[in-house]
């Protein structure tokens, strides 16, 4: 059980002394801490020391962002409510929207009317950590910013904090407006904050995020820290752009342009 004699003397009296509700020294024994050395991970599981993602919109028609959009929807059991209360795990933005830091007259039509695909940043340094009072959104040792959806107490502060407009808020009970549920992933309540987590349940299954497993190599997905890594080389070889540089979050998803 990974507890030696003292600690397993010391939750019997425990549970001698207070009850416990009721509890047994087994049940408590069952309840203790797994060590390191008890997990035992999946060995097909990908992994990385800082993930990111790399667009190439040079590749990407609405029709494609469409289609990967989808994909992240249904996995995740994203609600279609087509309202201005839509909740939204990714979606489109054109230039002038996605980089309104970098536009300028002179931004050819194509590039200005070309769909962007928006999606959390997974920022280095995330300003929606910084503000949530219960912890509900963490950042990850890989760099992946996460959403607790059961400690969420639907304060919206990462909401307001997020500069890109990342999250979307339950207004109301998101699941009838779930087309097909995905059983294996949860779906969400009314008052929560949800978003993109680069399918980490996915990655953990050893499969690539749904939106880059539809995106024909349009998206690249890896190791931000490993200069041998697909991301890397994309970025090595093109000129790629962030989004709202200067704020300091410093996003972890690039655009080639």
């Amino acid at each position: 059980m990974g507890i030696n004699r003292r600690e397993f003397l010391k939750i019997v009296g425990i549970s001698a002394v207070a009850g416990l509700g009721g509890a047994t020294a087994v049940d408590l024994l069952r309840r203790a801490p797994v060590e390191a050395s008890q997990a035992s991970p999946n060995p097909k599981a990908l992994t990385a020391k800082r993930w990111a993602m790399v667009i190439d919109t040079r590749k990407l028609t609405e029709a494609d962002c469409q289609r990967m959009i989808e994909a992240c929807h249904r996995v995740h059991n994203v609600p279609d409510i087509g309202t201005k209360q839509e909740v939204k795990w990714i979606w489109t933005e054109e230039y002038e929207h996605a980089f309104p830091d970098d536009m300028n007259e002179f931004v050819s039509d194509e590039v200005k009317h070309k769909p962007f695909l928006m999606l959390c940043n997974h920022c280095d340094q995330p300003a929606c950590v910084r503000v949530c009072p219960t912890k509900a959104t963490f950042k990850r040792a890989d760099g992946i910013v996460m959403m607790d959806m059961h400690r969420c107490i639907g304060c919206r502060f990462c909401m307001a904090a997020c500069p890109f407009g990342a999250r979307s808020f339950n207004f109301g009970d998101p699941r009838p407006y779930v087309k097909e549920e995905n059983r294996k992933y949860p779906t969400r309540m009314r008052g929560v904050v949800e978003k993109c987590t680069f399918c980490t349940e996915r990655l953990e299954e050893g499969l690539m995020p749904a939106c880059v497993e539809v995106s024909n190599g349009a998206l690249i997905f890896g190791d931000l820290d490993d200069p041998n890594s697909e991301v890397r080389q994309a970025l090595r070889s093109n000129y790629s752009i962030r989004r709202k540089p200067n704020l300091g979050t410093q996003p972890c998803v690039y655009y080639i342009v």
